[in-house]
């Protein structure tokens, strides 16, 4: 498409060749005539010859500009993948020597058990153990003692503890445990009686068991017809 600017100027030419041929022949004493309608544009030239290259330009600035303030944190990121397993580290130092062990005594062969009488022929004091002063058993099967009337557990386990008190009109007793009563048993008859009581307890190494009289009591002693016995055995181990 043409230039506006090339139309116009192409017809301000033709308008002044024009002009001047209309002068020319009024000067020679001709008549100029009505000027005619501007023809139409021609073609488009040719493109012209390449340019020359041009200067290069200007660089930019040289250098880093200044460091920037620093961001804010990011969240956290997501755990990464399991490290492989890293070498073993040296052996540690030496522990201090521990405490030297109880033998191991085969179940088979745990025995702690007694069976005893009281022949002294006083009442027992009360609040005070009653002392049981003769094996039932011979030694060959005797597994355990009575000190004074007070059985030490030796093996930890869960016992069982009967007796057989002789008494008149009525008859209170405690079960001792670790010094403290764990059970009271009274019985009442209105002439002599013959009580039993019995008890399952778990000892621990070193409890101490015992029978103790109470203030409501009349126990017989002096009486070749009187018993008082006193038993333990031990059920099973808990060691």
């Amino acid at each position: 498409m043409v230039p506006q600017w090339l139309s116009c100027s192409t017809a301000a030419l033709l308008l002044l060749l024009h002009i001047t041929t209309a002068v020319t022949q009024s000067c020679s004493g001709v008549t100029p005539g009505i000027p005619g309608i501007p023809g139409t544009h021609g073609p488009d030239g040719r493109d012209g010859p390449k340019g020359e290259k041009g200067d290069p330009g200007e660089s930019g600035l040289s250098g880093r500009g200044q460091k920037g303030l620093p961001g804010l944190q990011g969240p956290p990121g997501r755990p990464g993948l399991k490290g492989d397993l890293g070498e073993p580290g040296p052996p540690g130092a030496t522990g201090r020597q521990g405490q030297k062990g109880r033998a191991f005594i085969p179940f088979s062969q745990q025995r702690s058990f007694f069976s005893y009488v009281r022949t002294i022929s006083y009442p027992p004091q009360i609040d005070t153990d009653i002392n049981f002063d003769r094996s039932i058993l011979p030694d060959r099967f005797q597994g355990g003692s009575l000190t004074n009337g007070t059985f030490t557990c030796a093996t930890k386990g869960v016992y069982f503890f009967s007796y057989h008190i002789s008494a008149k009109n009525r008859v209170c007793l405690k079960l001792m445990r670790r010094g403290e009563a764990h059970m009271t048993l009274c019985d009442t008859s209105d002439g002599f009686l013959v009580t039993s009581g019995s008890a399952v307890l778990k000892l621990e190494a070193g409890d101490m068991v015992s029978l103790q009289a109470t203030k409501y009591n009349n126990i017989v002693a002096g009486q070749s017809s009187t018993s008082h016995t006193f038993t333990g055995f031990l059920i099973f181990s808990t060691a």
